[in-house]
């Protein structure tokens, strides 16, 4: 699993005075207002950020860190992304997964080995899941109960559903 979670990706600077606009990757943007520290992956290493202050446009999150005062100073950094340790990343329903620990997931149908969870797609109505099988190249899976039957995040394992029309 995962020890670090993915809440947004620096997309743009935002003024001057180093505020940058972040695109979210997390289910609720407003979850920001919380947040008080961020790790920022800066591809080398990762650089603990405190955030100084939250606002919202559109669908970005801008965000002002401490001691960050200058566009110079942040603009090095888009397409970054920010994250959080798993232990104040927001806690989840049941049945609610966080997205890193799907990924790479084995998927299996009732006959066997069916693939490798590769990425999980959002969309409006659910998320799809993204499996790349040996047998049929890439299979796009809605994320409900008729076809997604057991999630174990544990034994890296989930089991499926094909539904008629999928493959």
């Amino acid at each position: 699993m995962e020890q670090f979670l993915q809440v947004g990706v620096i997309s743009s600077t935002h003024g001057i005075r180093g505020e940058v606009k972040v695109f979210p990757t997390t289910d609720n943007a407003a979850r920001f207002k919380e947040l008080k520290n961020v790790l920022l992956d800066t591809g080398k290493e990762r650089i603990g950020l405190e955030i100084q202050s939250v606002k919202f446009f559109k669908q970005f999150v801008i965000v002002k860190f401490k001691g960050i005062d200058n566009i110079n100073d942040i603009e090095r950094y888009k397409g970054r992304s920010l994250l959080v340790a798993r232990e104040d990343a927001a806690e989840l329903g049941e049945d609610e997964y966080y997205i890193a620990d799907l990924i790479g997931m084995d998927v299996f149908t009732e006959e066997g080995h069916f693939g490798v969870l590769r990425d999980v797609m959002e969309t409006g109505a659910n998320e799809v899941y993204i499996v790349d099988s040996d047998r049929h190249g890439e299979v796009l899976i809605p994320a409900i109960r008729q076809c997604v039957l057991e999630v174990d995040p544990e034994e890296n394992r989930m089991t499926v559903r094909i539904m008629d029309g999928l493959i």
